[in-house]
């Protein structure tokens, strides 16, 4: 291996040898954010509250029970209309309960909306779903930000340490009278802006570590990077339109918008049960006691116990019911139309993500080519400036376009991933077996 390139790939090792025993894979930084996450503790909180609509709605399908008890202290006094008549004063407690069971017969209303409950449960998990994806596909993104940053970062500290070995050589030939101090001058020009170029990379990195461990929780000291000459895999099946139309049905998005349709449907049926009747039965059983009766002179203890049935029919609420069927009905329209979208969206970053795939690998490949090139270039450059046929600048841009290229074969190496990883996502089947599968490739 040529120096340069030695350069810059014993500059993008270094953190990984000199602390390995703190590494962390990518497979360990994504379980990592699984717990630590605040933006999927909020999803898996929502899915607990979720799954608590059909308990709820199945309450309206159960007998209800209710107790009622009171004690009243009673202070009486009754005065005979007669001439001469006194007053008959009375003190006396009278107490009671009354359990009642109502048992919902027929009410229409309550199982559609128990139907309601268990899409709204299905509705629930499929959004949980998606929030894992995502998950997923920032926890990478994140990840692949820090290797981009630290890759740019070795990448500058390898070009800086070439520029100063150029400068240095400039300012050789210049004592000795084989260069003009124009040629210190622009190595020194050079190696100024790598200097600048370097503090921005640091910079970069410090923000993009900061934003994976806001996901982990964890600081990313050593992370595994792609091996070297790893080769990067066309997505299967190898067909746009195969993943387009995976999205338009598979993708999390559209299936939540399917269920929200459905229990749009069924919320039409449930308000147009308002004009239904209603059927319960109704038990109840009852216990009284009065300490003192002025007629008997003793206290007096009662109990009842009935049952029925119990027939409500709606003849007119003020027009509330068939409002309500009016916006059910616009509200079905608009779900639709959402499913609509989520579809045309869900294709179209199905469409985005496999173009970004295919397009990456091609890019992978021009600037692996790219960099041969430069380094020849490079290599030739050198050559012709020791035996006087190129001048320092020459060496200089030939350095800068290496360095340049590797960077660009990084970066293009990882966004092909990552859009792999979007093609996936837009689809609705991206799951850890992706993440552990991106793992294999990393060193």
């Amino acid at each position: 291996m040529n120096k340069a390139l030695k350069l810059i790939f014993a500059a993008a090792l270094a953190g990984t040898v000199a602390s390995a025993v703190h590494g962390a894979d990518l497979l360990a930084v994504y379980r990592d954010a699984l717990v630590h996450d605040a933006q999927f503790s909020a999803a898996r909180a929502a899915l607990a509250a979720g799954r608590e609509k059909a308990p709820q709605a199945r309450a309206g399908l159960l007998p209800n029970i209710g107790l009622a008890a009171g004690t009243t202290w009673n202070e009486t006094e009754s005065t005979p209309r007669l001439n001469g008549a006194t007053a008959t004063p009375a003190d006396y407690n009278s107490n009671g309960w009354t359990i009642t069971l109502t048992q919902p017969l027929f009410r229409w209303q309550n199982w559609l909306a128990y139907d309601q409950a268990q899409l709204a449960v299905l509705a629930a998990e499929a959004q949980f779903g998606a929030a894992r994806m995502d998950l997923i596909a920032r926890t990478t993104q994140a990840y692949f930000d820090v290797l981009l940053a630290r890759e740019v970062l070795a990448t500058a500290q390898a070009q800086k340490a070439a520029t100063a070995e150029q400068l240095e050589s400039a300012r050789r030939n210049f004592e000795v009278g084989t260069a003009t101090i124009t040629d210190s001058h622009e190595a020194q020009s050079r190696f100024d802006l790598v200097v600048a170029q370097e503090i921005a990379a640091q910079n970069e990195l410090q923000v993009k570590e900061h934003a994976l461990q806001m996901l982990t929780g964890k600081p990313p000291e050593t992370l595994g990077r792609l091996r070297h000459g790893v080769t990067l895999a066309s997505p299967q099946p190898a067909d746009m339109n195969r993943w387009v139309d995976l999205a338009e049905t598979g993708a999390a998005t559209v299936q939540v918008a399917q269920v929200g349709l459905e229990i749009a449907r069924r919320e039409i049926e449930r308000q147009r049960a308002g004009h239904y009747p209603t059927l319960d039965l109704v038990a109840t059983r009852g216990n009284s006691a009065q300490s003192y009766s002025a007629t008997a002179g003793t206290g007096v203890d009662g109990k009842t116990a009935t049952i029925g049935l119990q027939l409500s029919i709606p003849l007119f609420s003020g027009g509330g019911v068939a409002s309500k069927d009016r916006e059910a009905v616009a509200l079905k329209e608009k779900a639709a139309a959402d499913l609509d979208n989520a579809r045309r969206s869900a294709a179209l970053a199905a469409r985005q993500a496999y173009l970004g795939v295919t397009s990456g690998l091609s890019q992978v490949r021009a600037y692996e080519a790219a960099v041969v090139s430069s380094q020849s270039a490079l290599d030739s450059n050198k050559l012709g400036y020791d035996v006087g046929v190129r001048i320092n600048i020459d060496v200089l841009n030939a350095q800068t376009q290496l360095y340049d290229t590797a960077q660009k074969l990084a970066r293009a190496r990882l966004d092909t991933l990552a859009a792999l990883l979007r093609l996936k996502l837009a689809a609705g089947n991206l799951g850890e077996e992706d993440v552990a599968a991106i793992n294999g490739l990393l060193e």
